[in-house]
């Protein structure tokens, strides 16, 4: 979370003393008719109370009694390739973003692309789960929630990921293969179709459904705005209150 620090609780303390200084030579003012003494006692009470109101705030920061932590929580998007994972993620990650929690985004091609030549047989489609999951449980060590992306076809990985981290929100986008076929414009279905790609989930490897996720969306009969907006609205009402 953010931390209040000294420049911010001095430039409040100005701002606040510009109002009540203001009020205190009026009244001064309107009591003795001395403009000089209202000025001076205005003055004086500014500078004591910019310094004890400073005081007042960093003696609060410390204090943790009435703060509500908010617990780091993952949501982890899966399904078929092109069933709307990276799409919806990103769109709900935006919004997520607008109510000011330490986030981060994690994408399957964006770690492949750092982390190249993984493989995709389920053994090591496995491994990197648990490595994703270690990075996710770092992650949330330091109170950072993430919006992961993931085909993760496998529920032994998929029970993995969630023994590891806190807060698992599993978002299962559904959709059949015929529709994704449809929404393939890397034409990457095509070339598992012909065999040029192995282990491809939904053609010529196993897609194992969740059975125990939190949310479930047809990809086929719901709209992105609309997923987006049950989802923000399931971590608003059980993680950010």
């Amino acid at each position: 979370m953010y931390k209040e620090t000294n420049k911010r609780s001095i430039v409040k303390g100005i701002s606040w003393r510009i109002v009540a200084t203001t009020t205190t030579i009026i009244i001064v003012y309107a009591f003795f008719g001395r403009l000089d003494l209202a000025i001076a006692a205005g003055m004086i009470e500014t500078v004591l109370k910019i310094a004890l109101y400073w005081a007042h705030e960093r003696i609060w920061q410390k204090l943790r009694w009435g703060k509500q932590r908010i617990e780091p929580f993952n949501l982890w998007f899966t399904g078929l390739p092109l069933s709307g994972k990276t799409t919806i993620a990103d769109k709900v990650y935006e919004e997520l973003k607008k109510l000011h929690i330490p986030l981060e985004r994690l994408d399957s091609k964006d770690i492949r692309d750092v982390v190249p030549d993984i493989g995709f047989s389920r053994e090591e489609r496995n491994r990197h789960m648990k490595r994703i999951g270690h990075l996710i449980k770092t992650l949330q060590n330091n109170s950072v929630s993430t919006v992961a992306s993931f085909v993760s076809p496998y529920r032994e990985s998929r029970k993995a990921i969630r023994e590891m981290v806190k807060n698992n929100v599993v978002v299962y986008l559904k959709a059949d293969v015929n529709t994704c076929k449809q929404r393939d414009y890397k034409g990457v279905y095509e070339k598992a179709l012909k065999g040029e790609l192995q282990n491809f989930s939904g053609v010529n490897d196993v897609y194992e459904e969740p059975q125990h996720a939190e949310i479930v969306i047809d990809t086929t009969k719901t709209a992105v705005d609309e997923a987006v907006v049950t989802i923000v609205k399931y971590i608003k009402k059980n993680y950010v209150k």
